[in-house]
């Protein structure tokens, strides 16, 4: 059967909502009423998500019993321990997690967080394709010197769960994880 340009989309994106762990059957089958197109075959499309996540399914059965995302799970807690408001997969730009972090700051009590980290959209697919992670950080007012401060904790709790951080010390750049190997398990990553 031959795809066209928005079977091809849809089914990448289905691809990458499976293999990312953060979405449930149901979520996805959302996710394509927000994307199909007119000309999209939907039978395909929709049926494209059960197969994929048993797909995944049998892979997780191959995998270590501890993951890099249950070691980035661990770090995340930990930031968020220590007052800094830590988000995985958050919207899909830099713009959408800083939305999300002023989101979360509302609900944290008056100075329980000083500081953020998070990743985006864009940031997981790009680990998902092999490329290495990349975290946001920044202190909540937005100083320099502050920020730095906030990037040497994040690393710090990176580095604690064993990850080799690359920054070039600057406020205005990220923290990446190089070799970062994504492996999201389904069960716990939906087990809320």
């Amino acid at each position: 059967m031959e795809l066209n340009e928005s079977d091809e989309f849809i089914l990448d994106t289905v691809r990458h909502c499976v293999w990312s762990g953060f979405y449930n059957f149901d979520e996805i089958q959302a996710v394509i009423d927000d994307i199909i197109e007119v000309d999209a075959n939907e039978t395909l499309v929709r049926s494209s998500v059960a197969k994929e996540l048993a797909k995944k399914r049998e892979e997780e059965k191959t995998w270590p019993e501890v993951t890099d995302c249950d070691r980035l799970d661990q770090a995340f807690e930990a930031m968020n321990l220590r007052g800094i408001i830590a988000l995985q997969n958050t919207g899909q730009t830099m713009s959408d997690g800083l939305e999300d972090v002023a989101e979360a700051l509302e609900e944290c009590e008056e100075g329980g967080a000083y500081g953020y980290c998070f990743y985006h959209g864009q940031d997981l697919e790009r680990a998902l394709e092999g490329g290495g992670l990349f975290l946001a950080f920044g202190d909540l007012n937005n100083e320099e010197e502050a920020s730095l401060t906030i990037a040497e904790a994040v690393k710090a709790c990176l580095e604690v769960q064993g990850f080799v951080i690359e920054w070039d010390g600057d406020a205005n750049s990220r923290l990446g994880i190089p070799e970062f190997d994504w492996k999201r398990r389904y069960a716990i990553a939906n087990a809320a």
